[in-house]
């Protein structure tokens, strides 16, 4: 009992310390500039990404320190938490805890970049919140595969092809933070090799000729840096002479 009782405290000093860090690191000029990232402000101390990734490196990885960060709702320090999550003892149902919660572009973008795509449960998720009527919940989804796609080097092009026709399911979603993070994943799967661009490329290529006008622009936008000659090249492929 007394064991668990100190466990508890060293927890909550660990928690209190970490704010207090942030809290010392936080400037005015971060926080006014949140808005400019449709990033709400509400609940942030106003600490610039580079200090949050600081302390994070600093803290090392703490899975129960991370549940408990995000406990805490303060902006920078569930941002902390993606840095200090361990991706061997997070599980899914924290995975969908969070991300329920997510009420920004950064948690969904962070969180999926820093950890959600170190866990076993990665690829799972990305088909699970893909269908999901939350907007950042499906943002995630996308945001995961796009991040697998730039981290993942020891998968095959199975799963990016999987990911290719989930990306073509949700091309025509309007909301911003979605069809941004699906056209990502779609831009992220064609630079991984030859083969994969050339099946993005053709899937690009219907959405391009998509009746949809959010299709018609994820595909068109993607096309752009898919075709063009720095990726071509950078693929070890030839660059047609117009």
């Amino acid at each position: 009992m007394t064991t668990r009782k100190a466990t508890k405290q060293s927890l909550a000093d660990e928690v209190q310390s970490a704010l207090k860090w942030l809290k010392e690191h936080r400037t005015k000029a971060t926080l006014d500039g949140m808005a400019r990232y449709a990033i709400p402000s509400d609940h942030a101390l106003g600490v610039a990404m580079k200090d949050i990734k600081a302390l994070g490196k600093q803290l090392g990885h703490k899975q129960v320190l991370a549940a408990a960060l995000w406990e805490t709702g303060v902006y920078e320090a569930r941002m902390l938490a993606s840095f200090v999550g361990d991706p061997a003892r997070i599980t899914p149902a924290q995975m969908d805890r969070w991300c329920k919660e997510f009420d920004n572009w950064a948690f969904c973008d962070t969180m999926c970049f820093n950890l959600f795509d170190r866990t076993p449960h990665a690829w799972d998720k990305v088909t699970h919140w893909s269908s999901s009527k939350e907007e950042f919940v499906k943002r995630t989804a996308f945001a995961l595969l796009w991040s697998l796609s730039v981290h993942d080097k020891r998968a095959g092009n199975e799963p990016f092809v999987n990911g290719l026709v989930l990306i073509e399911r949700a091309a025509g979603d309007e909301r911003n933070f979605v069809k941004k993070a699906v056209n990502m994943a779609l831009r992220a799967i064609g630079k991984r090799n030859r083969a994969l661009n050339a099946a993005a490329v053709a899937m690009a290529r219907r959405l391009a000729d998509s009746p949809n006008a959010t299709a018609r622009w994820v595909g068109k936008d993607a096309l752009r840096e898919l075709t063009s000659p720095a990726v071509i090249q950078r693929l070890g492929g030839r660059v047609r002479q117009q």
